[in-house]
């Protein structure tokens, strides 16, 4: 079993000089990927699926490239779950390891951002709009991937 991790994460990095950029937020899950996009200025991201994991990597790969080509995004930023303490945990490094693979397999790159809460933040939202629990279900990953997008837009961007 992985150790927890202390290793800063790379949502301390500097503001990069541009602020135009089309990005692809992911929230990566066991069962499922939330996936979002901000519109070509950089302001504002919108939770647009959630992606249920085949069971076959490589699969899930090819499925998240396409996405990244048919949104046209430039970069990808993926949640990193990071324990409200501030350390990585297993789940963190299970991120981090499919972080890698996102990188290797991309032709655009691929930064990790702190998702803290962000699920939270999406149910309680879900739920203030009266959705019941199996439509959230189907919703609130794009929905924590979209908080987590807007949430590195509005900290300008920051890249690893």
């Amino acid at each position: 079993m992985p150790v927890a991790s202390t290793r800063p994460s790379t949502w301390l990095a500097p503001r990069p000089a541009s602020t135009d950029v089309r990005a692809l937020g992911l929230d990566l899950g066991e069962r499922r990927v939330g996936v979002a996009v901000c519109d070509s200025a950089g302001t504002v991201a919108t939770p647009v699926e959630t992606l249920v994991r085949s069971g076959d990597p490589e699969r899930d790969l090819r499925t998240i490239a396409d996405r990244v080509t048919e949104w046209q995004a430039e970069i990808v930023v993926v949640g990193l779950p990071i324990s409200l303490d501030g350390t990585e945990g297993p789940a963190a490094v299970g991120a981090r390891a499919e972080i890698d693979r996102l990188e290797r397999f991309l032709a655009v790159p691929v930064v990790s951002y702190d998702e803290r809460l962000t699920t939270v933040i999406a149910e309680r939202s879900l739920m203030e709009q009266q959705m019941k629990g199996p439509e959230r279900r189907g919703v609130v990953d794009q929905v924590a991937a979209a908080v987590m997008l807007q949430s590195w837009l509005d900290a300008g961007m920051p890249r690893g």
